[in-house]
């Protein structure tokens, strides 16, 4: 077996086994019956927990865009997991690594800095572990993800957005206060490996639910984790799948694809904007590469617009009654655009990273969409708006 193969099942072997001991061992002495009873026999039609809730999302496909590509264009139902998102597979694999490494015991403190769905899976799993969270965001972020946090009993932390290199970007804020204190990490979505290893099986679950049969697989990246674990094992499966990014407005991951550099005309002097970039799509697009986006392997890359993601949101609905977020609709932008480049006939894979329902106050709010003149327009199901 090659070494690359080697390396890809002592990872999935060694998450597994974490995720065993875990289970089987450490929190089990938490919960022993009171005097001296014998437990309940367990059934054994049930998963343990909620960290057997996580993953294993069904793989739906969807009729719409396959009927109008002629390819069959697929996508993991991420919004099923009990936290609602991908990022559930990140938060519960950053965690138990922290526990098996001795960096975090019961009662200790997880911080993220973060304005997505990371957050939220934290705040919730954390309560498993019997620990607390702690998460530093900007406060333009969508409203509901403050809501949903402090719901989960997270202590919320809201910023003003600033340069990741300002001492004040949430995420150095987060990083800081978990230094502060014992018993506490820093959960780092974008630099921690455990982000990677986790998407070895959301790749490994991908392949076997296409029986094997997959030509193309394209998402968008933030952190990068998710492009980067699950083309690593598809490509070690089969090293003719393409795999494709996805990229949004003022995002600089297309160029590092296609030209080797990270720049965008939105960087140069006195075009800054106050966000890294231009975009209402969140969770996707960064101006840096990270350590999980460097073991990415990417045949190429498309751009998306943001009027592509709005449209697409709404033909989902229309068509297929899928209510999905922001980068959801991205990656079936990039699914369509891939179709258009192998041609009918091939299996196309992407991510539904959660549903809608996080994205109420700006991405499916008719009047934000109003104020940035991108209110849906198309009709039926004519894929004419995706470019």
């Amino acid at each position: 077996m090659p070494q690359a193969a080697l390396c890809i099942a002592a990872a999935a072997t060694a998450a597994l086994v974490t995720c065993w001991v875990w289970r089987c061992g450490v929190r089990d002495k938490l919960f022993q019956p009171a005097n001296g009873a014998r437990p309940a026999k367990k059934s054994v039609c049930a998963v343990q927990g909620l960290a057997g809730l996580i993953g294993n999302t069904p793989l739906v496909r969807i009729a719409s865009l396959s009927c109008v590509t002629g390819c069959e264009i697929v996508a993991k139902a991420e919004f099923l997991n009990p936290g609602g998102s991908v990022k559930d597979r990140v938060a519960l694999h950053i965690i138990q690594n922290a526990f098996a490494q001795g960096h975090l015991t019961e009662g200790g403190l997880i911080t993220e800095g973060t304005a997505g769905s990371t957050g939220v899976s934290l705040a919730m799993i954390a309560h498993a572990y019997g620990c607390r969270c702690h998460i530093a965001m900007p406060d333009d972020a969508a409203q509901e993800k403050g809501l949903m946090l402090e719901a989960l009993g997270a202590t919320v932390q809201r910023m003003r957005p600033v340069s990741i290199t300002n001492p004040d970007h949430f995420v150095n804020v987060a990083c800081r206060k978990a230094a502060q204190q014992p018993n506490s990490i820093f959960a780092d979505q974008f630099e921690n490996l455990a982000n990677f290893r986790a998407h070895l099986q959301t790749g490994q679950e991908v392949w076997e639910q296409c029986s094997g049969h997959l030509d193309g697989f394209v998402c968008g990246a933030g952190t990068g984790g998710t492009i980067a674990g699950v083309s690593t094992y598809l490509k070690q499966q089969q090293p003719e799948v393409q795999v494709y990014l996805i990229d949004p407005p003022g995002s600089s991951l297309y160029n590092k694809v296609t030209r080797g550099v990270m720049y965008t005309k939105q960087e140069a002097e006195g075009k800054r904007l106050k966000n890294p970039f231009d975009t209402i799509t969140e969770g996707i697009g960064i101006n840096r590469q990270t350590a999980n986006f460097s073991l990415a392997h990417i045949d190429g890359a498309f751009q998306g617009t943001d009027r592509e993601a709005v449209e697409m949101a709404a033909y989902l609905l229309r068509n297929d009654g899928l209510f999905v977020g922001s980068s959801a609709a991205m990656n079936c932008v990039g699914a369509v655009k891939l179709a258009r480049k192998l041609g009918p006939g091939h299996t196309i894979a992407t991510i539904l990273c959660d549903g809608g329902q996080r994205h109420l106050s700006r991405f499916h709010n008719p009047e934000y969409l109003q104020s940035h003149g991108l209110l849906p327009e198309a009709q039926g199901s004519s894929l004419d708006f995706v470019h």
